[in-house]
């Protein structure tokens, strides 16, 4: 089976503005990893074309797994090439699997259904969490006048990028509270010290993010959590369910043809999903790149333990998600809500299923 993808505003980039784009993501990228590079060893170079992956910021917790998965040598062991490269705003990263720059992008499944109201069919095969692992933030200086998403009205709310699965969200969160999409101002600030600096400074006056970042604005006092995503408990009460977020998405067409390719992947990430849910915080984040703990190891440490509920222990679609992502999208989203969508074709269980008889 395969459910749905969610609306999202691509943006309408020129052929040399995309050109442009790919070119600095995929032959510059500072945070990109490859294969051979993982903590456990395994093949300094595998044989056979490479498989590119764009992950939405290798260092945010929320896509630890993929990241993990090439630390642990999952990767090496399965026999196939990785190389993982870093888009932090995640909508480029859809770009790039529309155009063919990358084979796979470690992001969000509620483009899926964008991008199938858009006419591109795409699907996740590793379904990493069952919720998105967001949290709603209020600046200091703002928390006297937004107690909830009631209070939007007239806000400044950062957004990882617009269009992104953070500015969905923040939509959506205003609209189920009454407050119109255009009574309030989303603003791209990134992650990371980007959005810990617009917070600080007032260009925002909240906004979505997730950890480490969120336990470095906490830690250093200069917000408090107004909605949390990180727990199943938490998604069901800000989204009425589950929602299946961090996912591995390829082009269907891509999967059809390399199957042999997906299923090592699958395996490969299926293992690591396992690994993650017999081993503490501690240990996950002793696995992790050391720079990623830029606010020192004990908080990093537990940003990864208040992010763990949000995984799933098997990569498989939670069975409720993608009605709930589905209907989500269409509440703020009109290209959405008078489209349909055949969910079945926004994922499949094939290959991790095969991973966990395994």
């Amino acid at each position: 089976m395969r459910p749905f993808g969610r609306p999202r505003t691509l943006a309408k980039a020129t052929a040399a503005a995309v050109a442009g784009v790919m070119c600095l993501a995929l032959a510059g990228c500072a945070d990109e990893v490859s294969a051979s590079g993982s903590r456990s060893g395994g093949e300094a170079a595998l044989e056979g074309e490479q498989v590119k992956i764009m992950v939405g910021g290798l260092d945010k917790v929320i896509y630890l797994p993929v990241v993990l998965t090439q630390r642990l040598g999952y990767f090496d062991k399965e026999g196939v090439s990785v190389k993982l490269l870093t888009e932090p705003a995640g909508v480029q990263a859809t770009t790039a699997l529309v155009s063919g720059d990358v084979q796979g992008v470690v992001g969000f499944y509620d483009h899926t259904l964008d991008l199938q109201v858009k006419g591109k069919q795409v699907e996740s095969v590793v379904q990493l969490a069952q919720t998105p692992g967001e949290v709603e933030i209020v600046s200091k200086k703002a928390a006297a006048d937004v107690g909830s998403p009631k209070d939007f009205k007239g806000k400044k709310l950062g957004v990882t990028g617009l269009g992104s699965s953070t500015d969905f969200l923040t939509k959506y969160l205003a609209v189920k509270n009454g407050v119109k999409t255009s009574d309030f101002t989303p603003v791209a600030v990134g992650a990371g010290q980007t959005f810990v600096s617009a917070l600080e400074n007032g260009s925002i006056d909240g906004g979505m993010t997730t950890d480490p970042t969120v336990a470095q604005i906490l830690s250093k006092d200069l917000g408090k959590v107004l909605v949390d995503m990180r727990t199943p408990e938490g998604a069901r009460a800000a989204l009425g369910g589950l929602y299946p977020a961090s996912s591995l998405y390829m082009n269907t067409s891509w999967v059809e043809g390399h199957k042999d390719t997906v299923q090592k992947l699958a395996n490969a990430m299926v293992r690591t999903l396992k690994w993650m849910s017999e081993h503490s915080a501690e240990q996950i984040a002793d696995e992790m790149p050391p720079d990623y703990a830029k606010g020192g190891k004990e908080l990093y440490t537990r940003a990864v333990a208040s992010t763990l509920p949000m995984f799933t222990k098997d990569g498989v679609m939670p069975p409720d998600g993608p009605r709930t992502v589905h209907d989500v999208l269409k509440a703020f989203n009109p290209e959405l809500k008078n489209a349909t969508v055949d969910l079945e074709k926004t994922y499949t269980t094939e290959f991790v299923r095969k991973a966990n008889k395994g």
